[in-house]
């Protein structure tokens, strides 16, 4: 995670974000004046996999079916199977 300001983001502005796009950095800007206000820069993949977790995670249902399959997996009671091509 990176940390800058406004004026240091609008100087280099290029540079940071090809650190999102190469480095999958996470960029946060500070507002001028403010302790906790600002601004966060991620790439679009990062962003779609946070938005798919939110939509996962959204039902009741889907939350306790993930937390089923995690703890199957963790406890060793889980199996795998060989996709069937077509």
């Amino acid at each position: 995670m990176i940390t800058t300001s406004v004026s240091e983001f609008r100087k280099e502005m290029k540079k940071y974000l090809d650190q999102v796009s190469d480095g999958f950095e996470t960029i946060i800007i500070h507002k001028p004046n403010t302790a906790d206000e600002g601004f966060v820069i991620l790439s679009l993949q990062e962003y779609n996999s946070i938005k798919a977790t939110q939509h996962e995670l959204s039902s009741t249902t889907n939350e306790k079916r993930l937390d089923s399959a995690i703890s199957k997996f963790k406890s060793g009671n889980s199996f795998s199977k060989k996709l069937i091509k077509k």
